[in-house]
């Protein structure tokens, strides 16, 4: 079971999670939903382990392989789609997650697809990776509904664990996960 008993995390001069204490199955989904400025993507990094608490501690993450997609999709600009999800796996794996998230040009370059088509980019990099523990923090932003659904069909239940940031309970359904409310678990 993943732990976190009294976390308090931030940024320097700002503290974003205060005394969180929570836990997470080894397996299925878990979604954490709060307004914005509540610390989703705050306990993401720390569950990543980018993010070092200020006080509490985290466990049960001890050598998992740990596969994130940020907020922000990070794509290389110089490189094709493609090659974005080739540098974490090999060329076929990519080509299987493109195709999964839709992408029908895995030549093009981010310049020249729209947010949605690199979020989905961004998705097969995650998916790609591979790991015990998926976190995506927004995964479904510039998606239409169809399209959403889809995508969360073909990444359910791929990884022993996902944990998502999301605003909307329609996407935690889609992924069949569990609402942990955050900002009724700080102090």
């Amino acid at each position: 079971m993943i732990r976190l008993a009294n976390v308090t995390a931030g940024y320097p001069g700002k503290t974003v999670l205060r005394n969180i204490t929570l836990s997470l199955p080894e397996q299925g989904a878990a979604a954490l939903m709060a307004p914005s400025g509540f610390g989703k993507t705050t306990l993401l990094r720390v569950l990543a382990g980018l993010l070092k608490p200020q006080s509490g501690t985290v466990s049960g993450l001890e050598n998992k392989k740990i596969a994130f997609l940020f907020q922000e999709d990070r794509l290389l600009p110089w490189l094709t789609a493609e090659k974005n999800v080739e540098i974490v796996s090999d060329k076929e794996k990519a080509l299987f997650w493109l195709q999964a998230m839709e992408i029908d040009g895995p030549g093009q370059y981010p310049h020249e697809m729209s947010g949605g088509m690199q979020r989905r980019v961004a998705l097969a990099r995650a998916m790609a990776f591979g790991g015990d523990v998926l976190l995506l923090d927004e995964p479904f932003k510039g998606l239409d509904e169809a399209l959403r659904a889809r995508v969360a069909a073909r990444i359910k239940d791929q990884f022993p664990l996902t944990v998502l940031s999301i605003h909307d309970q329609e996407e935690a359904e889609l992924m069949g996960a569990s609402i942990l409310r955050l900002d009724q678990l700080m102090d």
